[in-house]
């Protein structure tokens, strides 16, 4: 599909009457992927300079889901299910686990979190604690591309100028990496309570306590959004500060940016237009 432009400057891509729709995304090696409630654009940059855009109305919408304990996970399974749509819809989008390193990453944190949970060295809550460090270590790898970061942070960029009207830095409050504090703590919670049930039953119990720390997790970060001055929150909030301002983002060019605000434009076109399934 032709790239979206905005109208009458960078950040004011309609005159917007209606509430301010709120926005999610994931960057991309070579582009970025902006998701609304009901739809979803990807644009990518080529190698030869050229910007191409895909997007659609979503499959499974998480938005309808109203019950707090299945929120967290049915956000989960949304992001999961717009991976292989994207894929299909713009198949020259480079996802992150892509990436060879990344699947060795997670095939070593496989191991790395069995070998900590069969240490009789550790305390079950140190066990959990550290395994959830581990578990996260594939999505830190996968960050550490510089294309990959500097289209996170026009990703922030654009959807942040677009909330506020104005520009915005390439750190945002509702990135997903600000989930990382309270889904270590409800996953090591998870991980000890899960640890008392008899050995027959423990895979299902921690495959319960790991959807259940999830829709902790989820709840805790809404609640973190919506009381930033909070001192819990901004302790909970910390890791995921820190992972974004160190590692995760980087300042993107002109031409990443305008490949972010391409996506937004298409995504925002398709939520005010006409209804999806």
């Amino acid at each position: 599909m032709p790239v979206p432009r905005l109208r009458e400057g960078r950040y004011a891509l309609r005159d917007m009457a209606e509430e301010k729709i709120r926005l999610g995304g994931m960057a991309l090696p070579n582009g970025v992927l902006v998701h609304g409630p009901r739809a979803w654009a990807c644009a990518i940059r080529h190698e030869d300079g050229r910007i191409e855009v895909a997007s659609d109305h979503k499959r499974l919408q998480a938005v309808r889901v109203r019950s707090p304990f299945l929120r967290g996970p049915a956000r989960l399974a949304e992001a999961l299910a717009l991976l292989p749509q994207v894929k299909r819809r713009l198949p020259a989008a480079r996802l992150p686990m892509e990436s060879p390193r990344v699947v060795v990453s997670m095939l070593g944190a496989a191991v790395a979190v069995r070998a900590v949970r069969g240490s009789g060295r550790l305390r079950p809550a140190a066990q959990e604690l550290l395994s959830g460090l581990l578990s996260l270590a594939p999505a830190v790898l996968s960050l550490r591309g510089s294309e990959l970061a500097a289209y996170h942070g026009a990703e922030h960029i654009s959807i942040g100028s677009y909330e506020r009207g104005s520009r915005a830095t390439r750190e945002h409050e509702r990135c997903g990496g600000h989930l990382l504090g309270p889904l270590v703590a409800t996953s090591a919670v998870g991980g000890v309570l899960a640890g008392l049930a008899p050995p027959q039953l423990r895979w299902a119990a921690r495959a319960g306590a790991q959807l259940g720390a999830v829709a902790a997790a989820t709840e805790i970060f809404g609640w973190m959004t919506r009381h930033p001055t909070n001192p819990v929150a901004q302790a909970l909030s910390k890791p995921g500060h820190e992972l974004q301002h160190r590692l995760s983002t980087a300042e993107p060019s002109e031409e990443q940016l305008e490949v972010a605000e391409a996506a937004l434009a298409a995504c925002l076109e398709l939520e005010h237009g006409a209804d999806g399934p």
